[in-house]
């Protein structure tokens, strides 16, 4: 019987297996936060019951490395702000808080005194009394406090009814109502009675529960959005829980009074009234307190500072979250009962669909013609569409209530164990360096024997790659805060601005080519997906200040070279220009006119509304290194010309160098070890940030020269690399930008989180398994990105067809189909077929578009320009 071979089985590339699980790992990221969202948190959207009454501390004392506890209170999928005084001022300007109460409550009415001033509330503490009313006035804020331990006081029930009737005052002394009122009491009922306690508390809830419940009949226990979202009164009354005291530490007199026989029956009485009476009862402040010893002070009774203060958080982030977030903009990091509304959300939404639409009208209208590569090619309509969709995917991150986000916390352990866990992937990556290869060819023994040059491609791109894991893991944990990292940090972005310097020098002065087509290149590059975020999410582009920072050194780089190119290969010309070069942009970053003037003008002429302090901190961080990048440009040309070059006698000063070149080499690299160690001790004796950023500019070059010299020290240093680190850095741009809304997020403040882990674990494990998820969409998309961005570049450049420029794909990673030259010409037959469906205006725009890229540019920049003014 004859029988048909069977097929061999076709096995996965590499390619195909790390795209499947890309699209593995984004529909479970997509089904866990549809499911957290429209399943678990149906009812609580905006997070604003679970702000009101869960969470649970970030730094608990029990923690190691931790001196300062309760600082960091964290509900439940949302971030709570830390709210100061200018914060209540914005809110709260001309509107009264009141609080009425026992000593507990009294607690929180202090703690919103220092918030507003801590030195006159400190001062007013030593002279009041203990059991009185209190007033506190700080700007045109006023915070009220009545003494009412029984909740029984006519001057409470006045208020409560001023609250219902908008057309009654509280009192005649009164200027207006309280804008937000908390009530709190129930220990003096344990305190004082011994048989009817809890009647009678029952009896003073139950009196002012009409009044403390939910206004118009809304339906107890329903936190579907923020308050302003509906039209109804901004102002809003809370009820605290009875303090559960620590009673192993309370006097006699109060141990034998307050038990939890007495207090915790009211508790459970005040929760049944939450939900049968629309009673809203701050349940985090147990928690807060909840088996923590450390959370009391010494009379058992009161909670210390830290606590009081974040219980009074809680209440300003149920009042003022939504209003500020609306007021002030980005960064959004009150998400916490906030529901994102933004005053350009709708010209937003309309340019997510335009960039959609366009690239379905460029497919169809490519298939219509049946000419897929006259204008666009599949490449080209591939890449607007990952663009799209990297955009649209920022956007529902961290601008919508879609994802959970978290509040940064740093941890030792975990910091270590990612830094670890980063470099044994380096470790095992490590490959031979061969310089270009193309996709899915072996180098041959030949390639594989070739010395690779002083910081050779391979090693530039590990290098970027490995520092942005480190400030990757540094953003992500918090890490800010502790000052070594923060000064480790600060170098590695030193040395991104050390290679601008040093690459395009070396480019500008072996090629010299000073194009307008080379520069477009590399600026649309660099921008093009720091100028679309800003239309997307609010924000603007110095926000994105990576891309910013580089296209101005790189300008700087380009004129220095620029201005008298026929006379660089006089050293000691060049060696003046880049003194001179120096010299001036000191001045023009440290100007006090300068940049305010072109900010004005482009806030008048454009909308655009940048941060001139900002932008003078970052240029003035590192407003050195760029220049030591193209000096070392410069002595790398010149070293390597009189090392290649056999002509030179051997008695002049040339020869003598070539003939102790190896010294120079043994002793360059025993000072690199003496200078590392010897700024390592310096930067140990700072004790602030504030000192060493006015340091960096003039010690970041040494340990960034150290380490160059080290790296490229011996012939195995500068043969081998990690390809898993050059992978990376090969679309460090796009991870650095987009690490702002799709790493982290409520732009940069916090965490994304699925929300579906941690709920019965700890913190540090819930994150652990959000940061390994989210990692390989984050990674993978900035790489599509990376890639995308470098085909909409080519094609902006050189629409007719140009080589693609060397962007994140690599011969052993997964690789976007397209990769290699794509042609964007073909036959211009189709023309006339153009011509009779669009007519000759059409037609000229066409070839307008093809031939001139400055038309291209100004095209862009004016589309640009009428985004900016139809913001609304």
């Amino acid at each position: 019987m004859f029988r048909v071979p069977t097929p061999p089985r076709k096995i996965p590339t590499l390619r195909q297996a790390t795209t499947s699980a890309f699209s593995l790992t984004s529909l479970f990221v997509f089904l866990c936060v549809l499911y957290r969202r429209y399943w678990l948190d149906a009812d609580d959207p905006f997070k604003c019951h679970a702000l009101l009454t869960r969470g649970h501390w970030l730094d608990p004392p029990s923690e190691p490395y931790l001196t300062r506890p309760f600082r960091q209170w964290q509900p439940p999928g949302c971030m709570m702000h830390d709210y100061t005084g200018k914060d209540i001022q914005k809110c709260l300007g001309g509107q009264r808080i009141l609080f009425v109460g026992d000593s507990t409550t009294r607690q929180l009415f202090w703690a919103t005194a220092k918030k507003l001033n801590a030195t006159a509330a400190d001062e007013e503490m030593r002279e009041v009394g203990k059991h009185e009313d209190l007033v506190f006035e700080e700007g045109d804020v006023t915070v009220d406090f009545i003494w009412d331990p029984f909740l029984n006081s006519s001057s409470l029930r006045r208020e409560l009814l001023s609250y219902l009737d908008d057309n009654l005052q509280p009192d005649e002394d009164t200027v207006g109502k309280a804008s937000l009122v908390t009530v709190g009491g129930g220990l003096w009922y344990a305190r004082h009675f011994q048989s009817d306690w809890m009647h009678q508390f029952r009896d003073s809830i139950d009196y002012l529960a009409p009044l403390l419940g939910f206004k118009g009949g809304k339906k107890p226990g329903l936190y579907s959005s923020p308050s302003r979202r509906k039209g109804e009164n901004p102002h809003h009354i809370y009820v605290t829980p009875v303090e559960i005291p620590y009673y192993d530490v309370l006097s006699p007199s109060r141990a034998s009074s307050m038990t939890p026989n007495k207090i915790n029956p009211m508790n459970e009485y005040l929760y049944n009234s939450s939900i049968t009476k629309g009673l809203k009862v701050a349940w985090s402040y147990s928690l807060m307190t909840w088996e923590s010893e450390y959370a009391y002070e010494e009379s058992g009774l009161h909670v210390i500072e830290n606590v009081s203060s974040r219980r009074v958080d809680v209440l300003l982030n149920m009042r003022c979250n939504d209003q500020l977030t609306l007021a002030q903009g980005y960064p959004f990091d009150k998400t916490c009962c906030s529901a994102y509304e933004m005053g350009s959300s709708s010209a937003m939404r309309l340019f997510l669909v335009s960039i959609l639409a366009a690239s379905v009208i460029i497919a169809l209208w490519a298939k219509y013609l049946q000419r897929d590569h006259i204008i666009f090619s599949d490449g080209l309509i591939r890449a607007c569409g990952i663009l799209a969709f990297t955009l649209i995917y920022c956007f529902l991150a961290d601008r919508t209530q879609l994802f959970n986000k978290s509040q940064k916390h740093f941890d030792h352990q975990e910091f270590l164990a990612y830094g670890v866990a980063v470099f044994a992937l380096g470790v095992l990556s490590i490959r031979r360096s061969t310089g270009k290869q193309l996709p899915g060819r072996q180098p041959s023994v030949q390639e594989q024997a070739v010395d690779q040059p002083f910081l050779s491609r391979d090693q530039t791109d590990e290098w970027k790659g490995w520092m942005q894991f480190v400030i990757l893991i540094y953003h992500y944990t918090g890490a800010s805060k502790v000052l070594w990292v923060y000064q480790l940090i600060r170098i590695l972005v030193a040395s991104y601005l050390f290679m601008t310097g040093f690459g395009h020098t070396a480019f500008f002065l072996g090629k010299q080519d000073y194009s307008l087509k080379r520069s477009a290149s590399v600026l649309v590059r660099l921008n093009l997906l720091s100028c679309l975020l800003p239309y997307v999410m609010g924000t603007d582009y110095l926000f994105y200040y990576f891309a910013p920072l580089v296209s101005f050194w790189y300008m700087v780089v380009y004129l220095t070279t620029r201005v008298g190119q026929s006379h660089n290969a006089s050293t000691p010309f060049l060696l003046s220009k880049i003194g001179v070069s120096a010299v001036m942009v000191n001045f023009l970053v440290n100007s006090s006119t300068v940049w305010e003037r072109a900010f004005f003008l482009l806030e008048h002429t454009c909308r655009i509304k940048w941060h001139v302090k900002e932008w003078r901190f970052r240029l003035q961080l590192d407003s050195y290194i760029v220049y030591v990048g193209m000096l070392a440009a410069v002595l790398y040309l010149r070293i390597s010309n009189v090392l290649n070059t056999q002509r030179f006698p051997s008695h002049d000063g040339i020869g003598l160098f070539r003939r102790h070149w190896r010294k120079v080499r043994i002793i360059s690299i025993l000072l690199a070890w003496v200078i590392l160690s010897g700024c390592w001790i310096f930067a140990a004796r700072f004790t602030d940030k504030f000192a060493y950023n006015r340091w960096v500019p003039y010690i970041s070059p040494f340990p960034i020269v150290s380490f160059i010299i080290l790296r490229n020290s011996n012939r195995f240093l500068r043969n081998y690399y990690s390809s898993i680190f050059a992978w990376l850095g090969r679309c460090s741009l796009e991870t650095f930008t987009l690490q702002f809304h799709i790493w982290l997020a409520a732009d940069t403040k916090g965490l994304l989180s699925l929300g579906i882990f941690g709920r019965k674990k700890t913190h540090i494990e819930g994150r652990r398994h959000d940061m390994i998820i989210l990692a390989v969409v984050f990674l993978y998309l900035s790489w599509l990105t990376a890639d995308a961005t470098g085909t909409i570049t080519n094609w902006i450049i050189d629409p007719k067809g140009a080589k693609r420029p060397h962007t994140a794909t690599s011969w052993n990673i997964p690789m976007v189909k397209g990769y290699g030259e794509i042609s964007l010409e073909g036959e211009f037959n189709g023309r006339r077929r153009y011509g009779n469906m669009f007519g000759k205006p059409a037609r000229r725009l066409y070839d307008l578009w093809m031939e001139k890229l400055a038309i291209r540019l100004i095209i862009i920049l004016l589309l640009m320009w009428i985004a900016n003014m139809l913001k609304i």
